[in-house]
């Protein structure tokens, strides 16, 4: 999930133009962020106490801009212009402290969305409580991600809307294989919304209800995991 907000090739194709991002915490899992979102085509700030995470970050180009500093100190957030972001991720798992008030600063400067990582429910908690707008388990996450890879290999991605609720993007299956989009009255008998069909990172959205599907073709759709486990996959 995974930091799963941008993963799905669909939302990939109607993503905000030159949105900007701050990253602080420069360790693995930051330098995952900051280099998916770099190549997406959006400017990324990456901060971190450590120089040489810095410097690593500058050189190995995943970012827009790095800086070092500490934020758990509100001027230097306010110095580094991150409090006049929209969004900003906060990647420091590991030391709770640290993670707990950079969030505390960000929300407290008015920051209007602010996602943290946690590495424990009770961080996950905390992180809450001082106003995280979306708390994230990257652990939790991966092990989700690859359960479903194994049992569910026609599920091609997942956007977790919420711990019961998704959007999948998910191969034609078999049984649907000719069937026009009226024909399969997925709200119907599955209970789920279908929002765009598509072919190589090319999507259709809304398509047509007479519109024929084919073994190869990927469906987006909305709904319950519940409901979604029940499509023929």
């Amino acid at each position: 999930m995974n930091v799963n907000w941008s993963s799905l090739r669909f939302f990939k194709n109607i993503r905000r133009e030159r949105q900007q991002f701050a990253v602080i915490g420069l360790g693995r899992f930051g330098r995952a962020v900051c280099s998916s979102m770099h190549r997406l085509g959006y400017e990324v700030l990456g901060t971190d106490i450590s120089e040489k995470l810095v410097d690593q970050a500058l050189t190995a180009q995943i970012v827009s801009h790095a800086i070092q500093l500490d934020s758990t100190e509100p001027s230097a957030l306010e110095e580094a212009g991150i409090f006049e972001l929209e969004t900003v991720i906060v990647a420091i798992g590991n030391y709770l402290q640290e993670s707990i008030i950079t969030t505390l600063n960000l929300k407290e400067a008015g920051v209007s969305h602010v996602v943290a990582k946690a590495s424990s429910e009770v961080h996950g908690k905390l992180l809450r409580r001082v106003g995280a707008d979306h708390v994230i388990f990257p652990e939790y996450e991966a092990g989700c991600a690859l359960a479903r890879s194994l049992t569910k290999p026609s599920i091609l991605e997942q956007f977790d809307l919420d711990p019961n609720n998704s959007i999948v993007e998910i191969l034609v299956p078999e049984e649907f294989d000719g069937k026009t989009i009226m024909e399969l009255e997925l709200r119907q008998h599955y209970g789920l919304n279908l929002i765009a069909i598509g072919r190589n990172e090319h999507f259709e959205i809304n398509p047509d209800p007479t519109r024929r599907l084919h073994k190869g073709l990927v469906m987006v759709v909305i709904g319950s995991n519940q409901d979604i486990d029940r499509l023929p996959i």
